[in-house]
C-alpha cells in the first residue's frame, strides 16, 4: 500500500474502516478487455477472475469511497426460483440511508481483505447470501456479468458482479437490515421498478431482456 493513501485513511463514516478489494480504473476499462460501458454486460468469468487475482490491491475504504481511479469490487448477488425473482425492500432506517426504503433485486458486499485470504469470490458469495437472508434450500450460482454505472458519485468507485442464484426452493425470507421480501414474476417487479435501487434496475433490464 502507497504511502499516500495511508496518510488519506480517515474513519469511515462513524464505522471501523477496513482494507476492501480495489482495482484500477484503467486496468478494468482498456480496449481489449472492457471498454467503458452503462448496465450489465456478459463477462468472461475465467478472464475476470484472473484479472481479479493478478491485478487486485486491498485499500481503505474511507479513501476508496471518493477516489474515482479505482472501482470497488461488488458480488450482486439476485435469487431466482422457479422463474421469479425475490424482491426486496429496505428499511427506512437502513445503515445506507442513500439506498432507504428502496426496493432491491439483489444483496451486495465489499470484499474485505480477510474475505480473500482462503476462499473465491464464491465462497464469499454464499456466505454473504446467509448472513443477510435466511433460506434453507440449496442453490447453484450462475454468473450474469458485470454491472458499470458511472452516471452518479456512488457508481463511479463500484463495480458490480452479478451473480444469479438458481434455487431449490421457494422458502426464503428476510433478516434485520431488510423491511421485507418476496418472489415476485417479472411483471411484478416491473411494478416496482420506479422505486428500485440503482442497480437493481440495470439488472431487471437486462433479465427482462433475456427472457
Amino acid at each position: 500500500m502507497s504511502s499516500s493513501v495511508q496518510k488519506q485513511s480517515q474513519p469511515f463514516a462513524g464505522k471501523q474502516d477496513e482494507q476492501i478489494l480495489v482495482v484500477a480504473r484503467d486496468v478494468l476499462f482498456n480496449k481489449e478487455m472492457y471498454p467503458e460501458w452503462t448496465g450489465v454486460r456478459p463477462v468472461d468469468v475465467d478472464q475476470f477472475m484472473k484479472l481479479i487475482n493478478d491485478k487486485k490491491e486491498f485499500l481503505w475504504r474511507s479513501v476508496m469511497e471518493s477516489d474515482q481511479t479505482y472501482k470497488q469490487i461488488i458480488p450482486y448477488l439476485i435469487f431466482e426460483h422457479d422463474g421469479r425473482y425475490f424482491l426486496m425492500q429496505r428499511r427506512a432506517t437502513s445503515s445506507e440511508t442513500r439506498l432507504s426504503s428502496k426496493f432491491s433485486l439483489g444483496i451486495g458486499g465489499h470484499l474485505r481483505k480477510e474475505d480473500m485470504q482462503d476462499s473465491d469470490i464464491f465462497s464469499w458469495a454464499r456466505r454473504e447470501f446467509h448472513e443477510e437472508i435466511n433460506y434453507s434450500g440449496s442453490f447453484e450460482i450462475e454468473p450474469i456479468g458485470l454491472l458499470n454505472d458511472d452516471t452518479n458519485d456512488v457508481g463511479k468507485v463500484h463495480l458490480g458482479f452479478v451473480l444469479l442464484l438458481r434455487a431449490s426452493s421457494s422458502d426464503i425470507s428476510v433478516k434485520s437490515e431488510l423491511k421485507s421480501g418476496t418472489l415476485a414474476t417479472i411483471d411484478e417487479c416491473r411494478a416496482r421498478y420506479d422505486v428500485m435501487e440503482g442497480w437493481s434496475k440495470f439488472v431487471f433490464d437486462y433479465l427482462q431482456n433475456r427472457e
